[in-house]
């Protein structure tokens, strides 16, 4: 058995991987890890490219595009390893990023998954939106990280390079042990893509595990690659796969009062979109919250499952308050300030 297996979830990005995995290979390699390129059924080249131009890379082929959380979940079942770790195509990595990270697991058993810090490919000196250095959850579900509350990302100073535990870790670059991925169940391929990690960590947390981030071990991510911010795709499947995974995971004595301020929330959030004349955003969020309700009893079973097998309903990551309130009407723009 391996002791890393680094796997990349592709659908027809050849580019980005001619781009990114030439540092993900010579640096992951150098850490002891196997590399695997699992191709979610593209179209173009990326197989033939791949098979050409890094036949170190262990190929994972799937016929279709699960998406990422079956796309990840399926790939997953054809690795054995005492780690994996869930990477994006668009990440540039650096120097032992892997061995610190392992470190830090092999020292903490009680530890399910970690992250590295996430900069900015573009921008290098500021956080990453999806991930920065951890990620926190407020009582009504938006998540927020140490370097980027709402729509605000900051400049890396070092001012979060402790290690602390976090509510979830990123899917861009999620290091977790495979005997806790699966025994969790995986991802939530139901989700097809976004938010399956926060379920995932949420499920993990709640069963009494840890997710840290250990910002010593860095990497820079482009993001956007698949779905740019303001895509109605992704905005239709971040609110739908949101409002999921609160039925799935909130304790019983949050969910009711919970799921009304989040109805507000959502018809407040797609009146924006219309004053900002994003029709399509604003119907995206309408048409997620008319999902939810249709899809929501298929999830009863996995919501039974869940509090069965909690150990913890207090997450101290997941806040009390809300972010929206701490964002837009105290004006806290910085982790740090909350």
């Amino acid at each position: 058995m391996d002791k890393i297996a680094v796997v990349i979830l592709n659908w027809n990005g050849c580019d980005m991987l001619r781009s990114f995995l030439p540092s993900v290979v010579s640096l992951s390699e150098a850490d002891g890890a196997v590399v695997y390129v699992a191709d979610n059924g593209s179209t173009d080249v990326s197989v033939e490219m791949l098979r050409r131009e890094f036949p170190s890379v262990r190929l994972i082929l799937l016929k279709e595009n699960h998406g990422f959380a079956d796309g990840y979940n399926l790939a997953l079942q054809e690795v054995e390893a005492e780690y994996a770790v869930l990477l994006n195509s668009d990440v540039e990595v650096t120097g032992h990023w892997l061995r610190l990270l392992a470190d830090y697991m092999d020292a903490h058993p009680e530890a399910a998954a970690c992250q590295p810090k996430i900069l900015s490919w573009r921008q290098k000196e500021m956080f990453e939106y999806a991930g920065a250095a951890g990620g926190f959850l407020d009582r009504y579900g938006y998540p927020f990280c140490r370097g980027r509350i709402m729509d605000v990302v900051e400049e890396d100073r070092g001012q979060y390079d402790s290690i602390v535990p976090v509510f979830w870790a990123t899917g861009a670059a999620l290091f977790i042990r495979l005997k806790d991925y699966r025994e969790a169940g995986g991802l939530d391929g139901r989700f097809f893509a976004h938010m399956e990690e926060i379920d995932l960590c949420w499920r993990l947390r709640a069963r009494g595990r840890q997710i840290v981030c250990v910002p010593q071990s860095v990497v820079y991510h482009v993001g956007g690659a698949t779905l740019k911010k303001e895509n109605p795709r992704k905005t239709f499947l971040n609110f739908r796969n949101n409002l999921v995974m609160l039925y799935k995971n909130l304790p019983s004595e949050d969910l009711v009062p919970v799921m009304r301020i989040r109805a507000f929330l959502d018809y407040v959030a797609a009146a924006v979109f219309l004053f900002k004349f994003q029709f399509s955003n604003a119907w995206a969020v309408l048409r997620a919250r008319r999902e939810y309700r249709s899809l929501r009893p298929s999830f009863a079973p996995a919501r039974e499952e869940n509090l069965r097998k909690v150990s913890r309903s207090a997450i101290p990551e997941r806040t009390k308050s809300s972010i929206l309130v701490q964002r837009y009407f105290h004006g806290k723009k910085h982790f740090s300030q909350l």
